[in-house]
């Protein structure tokens, strides 16, 4: 099930997205997640094998261990059902960012940063803030409503699997 944690820059994402693979996590679920980089990353750093090999023309370098694996690829971008196949033994995928996507996502809106949201609210699950909002037709929860946070993202879950091919 891939849904977005989003919101604007510096709102709070990284850090809900890492408390909410933290509950899933100890509520028994497989998760992954994904960071989207609204600028082109660099992952091989100057001076290693990896950087050398794609300096000298490699599209895609893939470094393992006996624990991990990293691959890094030259390519156009990806579908959500192509990032979803790297991760097929997940019961979550979370992506850090998209606030543009038309994933199922949870807003982070937090004082100082943003007053309100910026999703289409026909994407969200519900609104995560610190702020006194309310939405008409969107749950809006304390940022640090954990549980009540993962009781929507159960929720829709189970929605999803009874809904019909």
């Amino acid at each position: 099930m891939l849904f977005a944690v989003s919101g604007v820059k510096n709102s709070g994402k990284t850090t809900l997205t890492v408390r909410l693979v933290r509950a899933l996590t100890e509520a028994g679920f497989r998760v992954a997640t994904i960071k989207h980089d609204g600028h082109d990353f660099s992952a091989d750093l100057p001076g290693t094998d990896s950087y050398r090999h794609k300096q000298a023309g490699a599209v895609s370098t893939i470094i393992y261990s006996h624990a991990k694996l990293l691959m890094v690829r030259d390519r156009e971008e990806l579908s959500f059902s192509e990032i979803c196949a790297f991760a097929p033994d997940c019961d979550f995928l979370i992506l850090e960012g998209g606030k543009s996507s038309p994933l199922p996502k949870i807003e982070v809106v937090r004082a100082g940063i943003s007053v309100r949201p910026v999703c289409d609210p026909a994407t969200l699950l519900a609104i995560a803030t610190d702020l006194p909002l309310t939405h008409p037709t969107v749950p809006v929860l304390a940022l640090d409503d954990l549980p009540g946070l993962v009781k929507i993202i159960l929720h829709w879950k189970q929605n999803q699997e009874e809904e019909p091919s």
